[in-house]
């Protein structure tokens, strides 16, 4: 942590002893203070956090659509790279927001100033919110840089963009709560990185990124169907191409309670304290 960041969550700490009638007041300037801080926290290294990101999609598409492009057709009347390129955006989006939170505090454990961050008078709810917005607006700057360096090589339609709007700001939010509980969870960088290796990272290229599951056969269909991130995918491309391998309000469904789920375990996690406080 710099000394610009050491010097906001003090001043957040003094704010403990004003009267109960600004406690309100403070409560707002804390929350702002630890979200400046995890938005600086990215916004500094975004060649690291925002530029690698883009390339690496980029990247996929350069090598899976100059494979395929002629050879698959996902959706009728869909190239495969303007297909693919929705997929791609969701993918770093959610690897984003979910790696934004999660190193974050793994860092302040390791490094032993998470303390500055538990010390202000902050409740969990405002510690869970700056957490979750912060990776949010990761999420969405990386998105967006993805969409708009993809475009230039195959410019999908946007269709319905509330619905591209709405599953992005859902998926952002679910990993970036996933982001949060594993780093609650995790006490070293290798526990982190399984947690990403394991689970975040087959679940996200399992989900439709590449392929639509109307392709696959009825076992794997049946089973990408248990995987909310496939209901992410396939909702936020109906956004562009008005297509779906299930209906748009199943998987907003599906998605809202994932959501809903994940946010009360993480909720639950930081009220209690665990592996934060003691």
């Amino acid at each position: 942590m710099n000394q610009i960041e050491h010097n906001a969550l003090a001043q957040a700490v003094r704010l403990d002893a004003l009267p109960a009638r600004a406690q309100l007041a403070s409560s707002w300037v804390g929350f702002r203070t630890l979200l400046y801080k995890e938005v600086l926290r990215f916004w500094k290294v975004a060649f690291q956090t925002i530029a690698a990101p883009v390339l690496t999609g980029v990247l996929y598409l350069l090598v899976f659509g100059h494979v395929l492009d002629q050879r698959v057709e996902a959706f009728p009347g869909v190239r495969y790279s303007a297909f693919l390129v929705p997929g791609l955006v969701m993918m770093s989006l959610l690897q984003n927001a979910f790696a934004n939170s999660s190193s974050s505090l793994i860092q302040s454990k390791i490094m032993g100033n998470l303390v500055f961050v538990l010390l202000p008078p902050l409740s969990h709810l405002e510690f869970f919110a700056a957490y979750a917005l912060s990776s949010v607006l990761r999420a969405f700057v990386v998105g967006i840089g993805v969409f708009a360096v993809t475009g230039l090589i195959a410019l999908p339609p946007v269709n319905a963009p509330v619905w591209v709007l709405v599953f992005g700001l859902l998926g952002a939010a679910m990993l970036g709560v996933l982001g949060i509980i594993a780093g609650i969870v995790s006490d070293k960088f290798d526990q982190l990185a399984a947690f990403q290796n394991f689970i975040i990272m087959p679940a996200t290229f399992l989900s439709g990124v590449f392929y639509s599951v109307h392709s696959l056969t009825p076992f794997w269909r049946t089973l990408s169907r248990l995987n909310p991130f496939f209901y992410m995918i396939d909702g936020f491309r109906y956004g562009f191409f008005g297509q779906s391998d299930v209906d748009p309000w199943q998987s907003l469904a599906v998605v809202t309670a994932s959501l809903l789920l994940t946010a009360a375990i993480a909720i639950r996690m930081l009220a209690s304290g665990y592996k934060l406080r003691g």
